[in-house]
């Protein structure tokens, strides 16, 4: 199977959770590449990518100040309105945004 057949493929698996509100694809450079909001959102979607790329990348580094061998794999965040889902490739940040479990 190709790459973007294994895209589509987690993309439906992500999408089919419950609570799950919507994904972003962000490249190294921390732009969105791709993401399941409406195009009204596509500016929450920007702001996400930006921020969490950031948060994610300082995360790394601190991880990596504290152990050399060692790397940052997910990152999940928790708030009263969201939890975020954060998981990090070399490439590109796949982040998802769901309804806290109760």
């Amino acid at each position: 199977m190709s790459q973007d057949g294994n895209i589509e493929e987690l993309i439906k698996k992500i999408n089919g959770h419950a609570g799950v509100k919507g994904f972003i694809i962000v490249n190294s450079e921390g732009i969105p590449i791709r993401h399941s909001f409406e195009d009204a959102d596509r500016l929450l979607s920007i702001q996400y990518a930006a921020l969490l790329q950031q948060m994610t990348s300082r995360a790394k580094s601190s991880i990596r100040e504290l152990d050399s061998l060692n790397d940052l794999f997910f990152l999940r965040l928790r708030s009263r309105k969201h939890e975020i889902l954060v998981a990090p490739d070399k490439e590109y940040l796949l982040i998802v945004i769901q309804q806290p479990p109760v």
